[in-house]
């Protein structure tokens, strides 16, 4: 009987059905089917209203052509706010790159109520844009805002600067309340990679005698460096459609001097009512964003 048993071998395994092999597709085909009907359908509608003449007083379903992307490329108006955008971006994110990453460097170390701080430089992120801007444009105002009375009693004299509405100010106004608000986002990301850098390769590096900046491009900026490229695409993306602070303080103003390409788009789709013309505007910054994307994933492949 044992030997007859030790004979048999195992019982074959029996051959998988299409069902039981694609069960696990069957189970998550609902939720993708309806994340592509969000994502998609929007899209595709955005597509087709760009291609008709839909206003405020003239319901045109009817095929326009390219009526619509030849007047962007006209708009001189749009061109503007979109150099305004790029201009808001350039600036306010290498501030932010850099303001982060030293106030991660202060705070790697253990320092006394050092976990307090951080919470306390974290606030500004959970604050909606909306109202930081709004709270900005309080301490900037002439009358009751505590910015000018503070350059004042530096100055030893009343200081009236109008800081959303002098063409001079603006800038630094919107950059201010930018970078304060998102600095600490970037200070976050980097405090944690700067935490997970080895540190024998630094006890290396000071053991060889090298020296901080050093040490720093050779072998931190190396370590952090993907943690650091995702953060700055964020942030790059984040500052391309910025609306709510400028809208607080400005408004796009004064005239279209601050005017972002989010604002524009706001201005021409939900005052004017130019429907059909803003979902043009609309494809166009899908658009751009999407190259931009592209080109900095696959220069963050590259790196790699």
């Amino acid at each position: 009987m044992a030997q007859t048993l030790s004979t048999i071998g195992p019982a074959p395994a029996q051959p998988r059905g299409f069902g039981d092999r694609n069960f696990k597709y069957v189970l998550v085909a609902p939720s993708i089917f309806v994340l592509l009907l969000i994502g998609i359908f929007p899209l595709i509608y955005l597509l087709v209203v760009s291609f008709q003449g839909i206003t405020m007083t003239e319901v045109d379903t009817s095929f326009v052509g390219g009526r619509n992307f030849v007047a962007l490329l006209h708009d001189q108006r749009l061109w503007q706010a979109l150099l305004h955008t790029v201009v808001f971006t350039a600036i306010a994110l290498p501030l932010e790159l850099v303001f982060g990453l030293a106030m991660a460097q202060l705070f790697l170390d253990r320092l006394p109520g050092r976990q307090v701080f951080i919470a306390l430089l974290v606030l500004p992120v959970v604050v909606s844009p909306i109202v930081s801007g709004a709270t900005w444009s309080l301490m900037f105002d002439n009358r009751f805002g505590p910015i000018n009375q503070i350059l004042g009693w530096l100055a030893g004299h009343e200081v009236t600067l109008l800081w959303t509405i002098n063409p001079d100010l603006v800038y630094p106004a919107i950059l201010a309340a930018e970078v304060w608000q998102w600095t600490p986002f970037m200070f976050l990301l980097l405090l944690a990679a700067l935490a997970n850098v080895d540190k024998s390769q630094l006890e290396a590096a000071a053991i060889d005698g090298a020296g901080y900046w050093r040490t720093f491009f050779r072998i931190v900026l190396p370590a952090i460096w993907p943690v650091m490229a995702i953060a700055i695409l964020i942030r790059a993306l984040d500052l391309f459609r910025l609306f709510d602070i400028v809208w607080a303080l400005t408004k796009g103003g004064p005239g279209t001097r601050t005017e972002t390409i989010s604002i524009f788009a706001y201005v021409k789709g939900f005052q004017q009512f130019e429907t059909s013309y803003t979902a043009a505007v609309a494809l166009l910054i899908i658009v751009l964003l999407s190259v931009a994307v592209f080109a900095a994933l696959k220069r963050v492949q590259l790196a790699r």
